[in-house]
């Protein structure tokens, strides 16, 4: 709460700095060089300097030796006070320069010695900045330039770092130390550089200021417009990047445009400010007019605006210029650039850059020696001064809201200046070689959110910064007369600098959201290298009017501090806390100081108790009148909390326990509670185990005071009204006031009494109580008798409460009270808590309405059976979903899918409509991973087990060993068929299996690559025994998730020509090239079904779908059956179409074939694909053409080719599998594809004839061949066949018996010669045993009739074979 010094960047070889700008002049005291410039003006203080010096540096002179000899180097001497410094707004860069040499330092980030992070300044460039003889740097300046990326936040972009000198040159370098272009614009020496950024206007009535450089000269001053600078500097920058990377050529960056004006009618000038635009009022340009031109002047309608430039020095001592704008037309300079040679990287001069880049030698050296040329500057005379003839000014500093200025002078005086009425305000004298800068502290948006003037900008409080090294003191002045509000000793060697502007570029368009990192002053130690800023509270600048409440924020500081030690003793911490708390003044904040106290964790709560009692009692003895009644109120309020508070945990920890009286209304509930024990017991068993979490949360962790307090309100007509926070603290609370109750550890009576005493209505105490009934179901559960009984005495205990049941309430309605328990049942997830609490609640509600029909002698039948009956439906239900609850807790099996546990309550399933309970079921199957075959059996078992009511029981032994075998291996079976018989409508097998199978699809379409998700799907969709909820089921399937990735594979497969790689169908389908194949045969499967059921759908009447009894209120999403029944029939023959070309698809993929699948059909035919199957379209008929047919054939053939490839297994006793490309329906399916493509079956059977043989496959050969009715044709190729495989045998076998060269000696020409034409190698399996072959001869002898052609030929054939299996 007051102002501090934070040290935010510490400088990295500030050693090294001080060696290289010393370098040459290590020999030459520097002390000698200030008394020189000091006898120059004309005096000699060296005596009395010293002498102060020596008298604060005492402990110094003490220390050893060699500690001075080493001071005396330079390390201790004011060396930094002849060095030229500058430190860029954002303090990412320092430069030092003396003479010709400077030093850049950058920023970077290290760790510390304890793992901070911290920023530090190191050294990143070293070099000699002149190029002229002889010219030295006098100023310089660092502006950061704002970057044009639109994901700029308020960073420079990079800085520019501005050097002017005793030549007159003015240049600029990147912080690399690259020369980015020079200016020679006056030939006097530089005397300081000065610059102007965007500030956004605060108030809608100041004006825009524009950015500008200022150069100030000893009788002129030049302004570049910020805007031309900008531009000019970045193009200068890209280029050089260029020809440091590649050696281009130069381009010419845009001139500069600037003013020039000749200050005119003041002796000596040594420093300025350019305060920017300013427009007069009416009355003061009324008044100018008047002075300057006579009674008789005229004036402008509109005042014009003006340029104000303020300039310090001698004669008189403080000047104020103002140039009219539109005065003076810009200059435009041109700009000379330097870039770094590609050859030698060396930096070329700026002046070279005047007569071109490509010149000679000779032509580059000429004009070094001759200057640019310089323009006249403009004169602008003087409007009026601060005229004082022996007073010199040496600095001015101007004010961020350019309202004021501080000017230091050589008589060690600081003047305040007005600059709009250009006067002086203020002096303070005692600060020889003052170093100035200002501070704005914006105000905190806390201090005013409350207060009526809230929407008015922020105030902002303006500082003075005066550093006086002559006493090493920096002091902070608040503006405009008011107090010093900080002083701090420093070192009598530091640097205070001030830059005074922010970041170049920005403007008021680009500047909205940006966050401006700049420190307005900092302080530089050369000693320490620390770079330090100034931090002053807002509050410090409010006048003595409200110094009170700045004292009291600082006692709340103080009294959040004594809070946050955990070390004070408590009787200390309650006195201090109890004085600060009494000490504050304001209402507001003394309300806030309370507030502060009463939240602190760590305070105890007698202490609370102590504190607020002591302020209230000081409140009520003060006059009415001037108490504040908010707080008064809110000191009886929380006094009366805490007290209850104490009253609650006295009783819990009291150790007198009620004896439980026996109730008759809890009659029969054992029996109740049997009834439910075995489910309940497999509940609490697969209850999840409690997950990790915090201590703080546990219901197990005592409440604090603080957090009862902040969920209690006191009313204004003193009753207590307790506020619903979070799910956590709203179980904390109910935890603390009723746990130990339900434990029956506490007098539960006497804690409703106190509850219902303090004001805390029924209604609230009641839904705590069932909150932390329910939320500890597992504590309940280990003892559920005896919390059953507690439960009942408190909700009894409850409902006697004035206000819980109505005495007016008319019973043939519904109890509000008891409409409220039954509402927090219905909607808990924890349902074996909920059944037990809806037991109690339907026992006490009974006794409650008998008791009260009793008092009215009379019996209201309806009442009692209106208001029961919602129990008893309640109680159903709950039941139900305790056992569906339980079944959902199985754990899946290791390695399912799994997923997060479906967590049901009554609202949810009836929310969840008429397929709630199927849908959680079915996402269950899916996460236990069963079949589809396995779900099948056990809804089997429930059919049978209905079935077998009636037949006549087995041996008790027998069935108890059945019994014990079935509950180890399935309890899960059990568990299903308990829930199926408490949902027998909801949980019919065709509801379950259409529900799974739509839980499949659409986990499938999550994933594609588990193609099994879809098979299973189909298979679930094949249980469903209606074709009407079959058909619709199929429908919504193709069209939601099948026809767009379907559609996709096809396009892909037409483009590509054959099955595309793994990458492409990724790309276009969304799923590997293995899944795809799997996808396309589901969809074949699908598109049968759906023809199936279509068939089906006339010969059988649709199901009527029904719900249990006590479920008839769900209200939500249709069942996926309901769905299915509402959807429109198919277009067989569509369907049919595209159940084609899935089958084409899915045998292409399978074995690789060559196809475009859309060639296989006709215009009519490719226009049909993809349209929705319930429409008609006009679909190819009649002959087709016979080119497509044969490109029909040739696929078809290449399918059969690929089949007996696959297989390839000559035992004829190996069954083939059911799927895959060995799948043993392939051929079928292809003579049944043949007849829908219109090509001749007899082809496809001849060929997968030829082919089997081929294959060496003779057995299933013969199989097909009998239903070969072309018999000729077919002879005629299994001729060829064989004389290819006995070709094989004799000629080209490589070990030839000698029997066989005889035999073929023995044979006839023409059959050797025949022999010796054939080629065995277009033989898969040449090798074929001898008996094989001869019963295909002799296949082929039956076949062919005794007048072909090649009939001799084959019995020449048979006589071979016989005659080599003979010899064999």
């Amino acid at each position: 709460m007051s102002c501090s010094l934070f040290e935010f960047c510490r400088l990295q070889e500030f050693k090294t700095v001080r060696d290289f700008l010393f370098r040459n002049q290590k020999t030459e005291p520097v002390e000698e060089k200030r008394q020189t410039e000091d006898n120059e003006l004309s005096w000699d203080t060296s005596d009395w300097e010293s002498a102060w010096d020596s008298g604060d540096n005492k402990e110094e002179e003490s220390s050893s030796d060699a500690k001075v000899e080493e001071d005396a180097g330079g390390q201790g001497e004011p060396w930094l006070q002849d060095c030229v410094v500058s430190l860029s707004p954002c303090s990412d860069l320092l430069v030092v320069a003396r003479e010709h040499k400077a030093a850049f330092l950058s920023a970077k980030w290290r760790t510390d010695n304890s793992g901070r992070e911290e920023m530090t300044l190191a050294v990143s460039w070293t070099g000699t900045l002149s190029t002229e003889e002889g010219e030295c740097v006098s100023s310089t300046i660092c502006i950061p330039l704002a970057s044009q990326k639109r994901s700029s936040t308020g960073r420079p972009d990079w800085t520019c770092v501005v050097v002017g000198f005793t030549s007159g040159y003015v240049r600029f370098y990147t912080e690399s130390g690259v020369l980015l272009l020079a200016q020679l614009l006056h030939e006097d020496p530089v005397l300081r550089l000065k610059c102007r950024t965007y500030e956004i206007p605060r108030h809608p009535g100041v004006s825009e200021q524009h950015e500008e450089l200022s150069i100030l000269y000893p009788a002129a001053l030049v302004t570049i417009d910020g805007f031309s600078l900008f531009q000019s500097l970045r193009a200068c920058r890209n280029q050089v990047a260029r020809a440091t990377a590649a050696g281009s050529d130069a381009i010419q960056p845009p001139p500069l445009a600037y003013k020039k004006w000749g200050l005119q009618e003041m002796d000596n000038i040594v420093d300025h400010s350019s305060v920017g635009i300013m427009t007069l009022c009416v009355f003061d340009q009324m008044k100018n007019a008047s002075i300057l031109g006579g009674f008789n002047a005229s004036v402008k309608g509109s005042p014009p605006a003006m340029s104000q430039y303020v300039t310090v020095g001698s004669g008189p001592y403080t000047g104020f210029y103002y140039a009219v704008e539109g005065s003076s037309q810009p200059l435009l300079s041109h700009v000379a650039m330097a870039v770094a040679s590609k050859l030698t990287s060396a930096l070329f001069s700026a002046a070279s850059g005047w007569l071109g880049w490509n010149k000679n030698k000779n032509e580059e050296e000429a004009p070094q020696k001759q200057k640019p040329k310089v323009e006249p500057a403009t004169p602008l005379n003087i409007r009026f001064g601060l005229p004082d003839s022996r007073r010199h000014g040496e600095s001015i500093c101007l004010s961020p809201c350019n309202t004021l200025a501080g000017v230091t002078d050589d008589f060690g005086r600081v003047t305040l200046l007005d600059l709009a009425r250009g006067i002086a305000i203020r002096m303070w004298k005692g600060y020889r070689d003052a170093q100035l800068g200002w501070l704005q502290v914006p105000e905190e948006r806390s201090d005013r959110d409350l207060s009526p003037s809230a929407s008015l900008p922020r105030r902002h409080a303006l500082f003075l910064i005066i550093y006086a090294p002559r006493r090493g003191i920096l002091e902070v002045w608040a503006m405009q007369q008011g107090p010093r509000v900080g002083a701090f000793t420093v070192g009598k060697h530091c640097r205070l600098l001030y830059a005074g502007y922010r970041l170049m570029g920005v403007n008021s368009v680009t500047s909205q959201g940006w966050q401006l990192h700049t420190q307005q002053a900092c302080l530089l130690d050369p000693i320490t290298g620390a770079l330090r800023t100034v931090n002053i509270p807002f509050h410090l600048a409010l006048s003595d009017k409200k110094s009170e409440r700045a004292k009291d924020m600082h006692l709340v500081k103080k009294l959040t501090t004594l809070l946050r030690s955990r070390d004070t003793e408590l009787d200390i911490l309650e006195n201090e806390a109890r004085s600060i708390l009494l000490d504050i003044k304001h209402p507001a904040v003394k309300k806030q100081a309370l507030e502060s106290l009463l939240s602190n964790k760590n305070t105890p709560v007698s202490c609370l108790t102590n504190i607020t009692r002591a302020l209230n009692d000081t409140l009520k003895q003060q006059d009415p009148e001037e108490v504040d009644a908010a707080l008064l109120q809110l000191c009886s309020s929380q006094l009366k909390l805490l007290q209850l508070y104490t009253d609650i945990q006295q009783l819990h920890s009291a150790a007198d326990v009620e004896p439980s009286a026996e109730n008759d209304s809890l009659e029969g509930i054992e029996e109740e509670l049997s009834r439910v024990a075995p489910t309940l017991q497999r509940y609490a068993q697969f209850t999840p185990r409690p997950s990790v979490s915090f201590a703080q949360d546990s219901l197990d962790s005592p409440l604090p005071a603080q957090a009862f307090l902040s969920q209690m309100e006191c009313t204004e007509d003193e009753e207590v009204k307790v506020m619903r926070g979070s799910e956590t603290e709203w179980n904390q609370l109910g935890n603390f006031l009723f746990w130990r109750c339900l434990c029956g550890k506490s007098p539960l009576h006497k804690v409703c009494y106190t509850l219902q005493q303090a004001g805390i209505s029924p209604q609230q105490l009641l839904a705590l109580l069932l909150s932390v009934w329910l939320h500890r179901e597992k504590e309940v559960l280990q003892k559920p008798e005896e919390s059953v009984r507690n439960l009942h005495r408190l909700l009894v205990a409850l409902s006697n409460m004035k206000g819980a049941v109505d005495e007016s309430w008319d019973p043939q309605s519904i109890s509000p009270w008891w409409q409220q328990v039954r509402t927090t049942c219905v909607q808990s997830h924890n349902a074996a808590a909920a059944l037990l609490a809806a037991l109690v609640a339907h026992r006490a509600a009974k006794a409650s309405i008998t008791s009260r029909a009793d008092r009215k002698l009379q019996t209201e039948w309806e009442a009692v059976s209106l208001e029961l009956e919602q129990w008893v439906v309640c109680v159903h239900q709950l039941e139900d979903v305790l056992v569906l609850q339980t079944l959902l807790l199985v754990p899946p099996p290791p390695g399912a899918a799994g997923g997060a546990t479906v967590q049901c309550s009554i609202k949810t399933l009836l929310e969840g409509g008429t397929g709630g309970i199927a849908d959680s079921v079915s996402k269950w199957v899916f996460r236990q991973d069963i079949s589809p075959e396995r779900l099948k059996e056990i809804l089997q078992m429930r059919e049978n087990k209905e079935t077998d009511d009636n037949v006549e029981q087995r041996e008790e032994a027998e069935r108890t060993e059945e019994e014990e075998t079935q509950k180890d291996t399935d309890r899960t079976a059990e568990l299903l068929l308990a829930v199926c018989q408490r949902f027998p409508h909801s949980l019919s097998p065709d509801l379950l299996f259409a529900h799974c199978c739509w839980e499949y699809v659409v986990q499938w379409n999550k994933d594609p690559e588990e193609g099994r998700y879809l098979c299973w799907a189909v298979e679930h969709l094949k249980l469903v025994s209606s074709p009407h909820i079959q058909q619709g089921v199929s429908t919504m399937m193709w069209s939601t998730f099948i026809v767009k990735r379907f559609s996709a594979a096809a396009f892909l497969m037409e483009k590509v020509g054959k099955a595309p790689k793994d990458r492409l169908c990724r790309r276009d389908v969304g799923m590997g090239d293995k899944a795809m194949t799997s996808f396309l045969g589901c969809c074949v499967q699908l598109l049968n079904i759906l023809m199936e059921a279509d068939s089906a759908v006339e010969e059988v009447s649709a199901p009527e779908l029904s719900i249990e009894e006590a479920w008839c209120g769900a209200e939500g999403p249709a069942s996926i059956a309901e769905l299915a029944l509402e959807q429109r029939g198919v277009h067989y023959p569509l369907v049919q179409h595209h159940c084609l070309l899935a089958s084409l698809l899915h045998a292409a993929m399978t074995f690789n074939v060559k196809v475009k699948p859309f060639g296989l059909f006709d215009s009519k035919g490719k226009n049909a694909f993809f349209r929705d199957l319930a429409t008609i379209q006009l679909m190819p008929s009649g002959d087709m053409d016979p080119g497509l047919i044969s490109v029909r054939q040739e696929f078809l053939l290449r399918v059969l080719t690929g089949w007996v490839q696959a297989i390839d297994d000559p035992a004829s006793s190996t069954s083939l599998p059911s799927i895959g490309p060995k799948a043993d329906w392939w051929p079928s399916l292809c003579l049944e594809l043949g007849s829908l493509l219109q090509v001749n079956p007899d082809i496809l059977r001849r060929h997968l004839v030829c082919e089997l043989y081929n294959q060496g496959l003779d057995l299933r050969a013969e199989e097909v061949m009998l239903e070969v009715e072309d018999k000729d044709v077919l002879g005629s190729q299994l001729l060829v066949l064989t004389g290819q495989r006995l070709s094989y045998t004799l000629l080209h076998s490589q070990d030839q018996t000698q029997a066989a060269m005889e035999l073929l000696a023995r044979l006839p020409p023409t059959l050797c010669t025949w022999l010796k034409a054939m080629d065995p190698r277009e033989l898969r399996c040449p090798l074929v045993p001898l008996p094989q072959t001869s019963r295909l001869v002799g296949r082929l002898i039956e076949i062919l009739p005794e007048n072909h052609a090649q009939y001799s030929l084959a019995l020449h054939l048979l006589e071979a074979v016989e005659v080599l299996i003979t010899e064999d």
